[in-house]
């Protein structure tokens, strides 16, 4: 990792964000990090995918894997190597799979799953020990309002959400012991490249059985959270930092079109819920 002068402020949090690709959540984080005067390493699986920010010194990008062991533990003993400590994690990596439950291949769903929660763990297994010897950090899981209401054609992300969402739960009344904030972060529509990049691997799926007569519904589900008024991304991360940097974070942040609606959804009776979900995803 090179060095630039200016990085060597210890007054600095230093922030550590997986899935920085342009264009989407993470890379805005990144950026409204950066406003806030932080050292911010930002990662993504290629470093292709994070050229805007290749040549601006406040960042320092690295390829991570959330998938890899090996590939966790290089970045986070870089990280700490260079600036002795990390101060804020944030859990950004994850991956939209679209298809129905009863036929999409376990492989997506398993992938979904690794990047999505084991990914995430990973990196607070990595991340713990240097945050508890110092006794502070933050971490931040980023979840979905998806996970408030489980509807059709998305179960699989909605699931692998709803458990980071509860992992995110235990992990603040664990580390609270140790100085460590939790902070789960509750997008709402927010605009972003996950549209297109569930689109892409949804075009990779086999050919439908018993659900071929609702294929157009399926590949809508995709874009559902870009089709509609989506928040802009450098708006959500705005008000996410600030919430984030703060004394004391929320234990629990959301911000975004359809974030009240959800949570309403949430406590809503079950059939109300099922009523509203089958009209919005079949209509």
């Amino acid at each position: 990792m090179e060095t630039h002068s200016h990085d060597q402020d210890p007054t600095k949090p230093v922030v550590l964000i997986t899935g920085c690709s342009t264009g989407g959540i993470g890379h805005a984080l990144a950026c409204a990090f950066a406003e806030k005067k932080c050292r911010v390493v930002a990662t993504s699986r290629s470093r292709s995918r994070m050229t805007e920010l290749e040549h601006d010194s406040r960042f320092v990008l690295e390829e991570l894997d959330v998938q890899s062991d090996e590939s966790v533990r290089r970045v986070v003993d870089a990280v700490v190597g260079k600036y002795g400590c990390i101060d804020v994690l944030v859990n950004n990596a994850g991956v939209q799979c679209v298809g129905p439950l009863a036929e999409i291949p376990l492989s997506s769903v398993q992938n979904t799953f690794d990047t999505n929660v084991f990914g995430s763990l990973r990196m607070v297994q990595a991340v713990v020990p240097h945050m508890a010897t110092r006794r502070k950090g933050k971490i931040v899981n980023i979840g979905s309002v998806a996970a408030l209401a489980s509807g059709p054609w998305s179960g699989t992300y909605t699931a692998s959400k709803a458990a980071l969402h509860a992992l995110t739960d235990t992990l603040r009344l664990e580390l609270g012991h140790f100085g460590i904030d939790v902070v789960n972060v509750v997008p709402g529509a927010i605009k972003s490249n996950i549209g297109d990049s569930a689109i892409a691997s949804y075009n990779r799926m086999p050919e439908w059985k018993l659900f071929k007569p609702f294929e157009a519904a399926i590949r809508d589900r995709a874009y559902f959270s870009q089709k509609l008024k989506s928040t802009p991304t450098d708006e959500f991360a705005k008000n996410t930092v600030a919430a984030i940097l703060k004394e004391k974070p929320p234990a629990w942040f959301t911000y975004g079109h359809y974030s009240t609606v959800m949570a309403i959804m949430y406590h809503l009776p079950i059939s109300v819920r099922d009523f509203i979900l089958k009209k919005v995803m079949n209509g």
